[in-house]
């Protein structure tokens, strides 16, 4: 990923934040079969390995898994929040109107190499987490107990799960650090008025990182 120093991001808190958030991924391989992408949910396990362990699961016939188990280079993105911004909020289009559009982002990539799971209890197990974290906050949360025994074990035989212990983790911050205080400014203004939450949370987030690096 192109990092350009003012946009890059090495708090690792801060990265895993991120993929809490976002824990929706493209899961991407590069082996036998070429490169393969796939949206995968994936839960962090922060305290565990070096930066932490990402954990998922794909289904026994997504082909990805085989690639995997071949020591296939693997590569987990994990999008955060975006948006358009347009050069009419910059105060420097009045002063000289020497700006262009572009776009504010956050991604977060995750590298390491993947071990294939086929063990009915760990497979379960997984998916009880996963379950727990999206349904916690709900007023009647689900639980895999909610479900027949042997109906969630027939159906873990259906799945295989992967396990990546990160060995690199890089976040590309893009918000506005490029640009000068003023135009910062009139992001953070123009995006608090766009009607989507991302908008909202983008402004947001320009406040909170837009001078790191400028």
């Amino acid at each position: 990923m192109y990092e350009p120093s003012h946009f890059k991001l090495e708090d690792e808190a801060a990265l895993h934040d991120v993929i809490r958030a976002n824990p929706l991924a493209h899961l991407v391989t590069a082996g036998p079969g070429g490169l393969l992408a796939n949206p995968v949910p994936f839960i962090l396990h922060a305290e565990e390995g070096e930066r932490g362990v990402l954990r998922a699961h794909l289904a026994r016939p997504n082909g990805q898994w085989r690639e995997l188990e071949t020591g296939a280079e693997t590569l987990v993105i994990f999008q955060g929040r975006e948006a358009y911004v347009t050069p009419s909020w910059y105060a420097s289009k009045k002063e000289h109107g020497k700006v262009v559009p572009t776009w504010n982002y956050v991604v977060v990539q995750a590298r390491g190499v993947a071990r294939v799971v086929h063990d009915g209890a760990w497979l379960v197990n997984h998916v009880a987490t996963l379950s727990d974290v999206h349904e916690q906050g709900r007023e009647h949360p689900w639980a895999v107990t909610d479900a027949p025994a042997g109906y969630v074990e027939a159906l873990a035989r259906g799945i295989v799960g992967i396990e990546i212990e990160i060995r690199t983790l890089s976040g590309k911050f893009k918000l506005s650090q490029n640009r000068p205080a003023a135009d910062r400014a009139g992001v953070v203004e123009g995006l608090a008025r766009e009607p989507s939450a991302a908008a909202a949370d983008v402004a947001e987030l320009v406040r909170r990182y837009g001078d790191i690096g400028s």
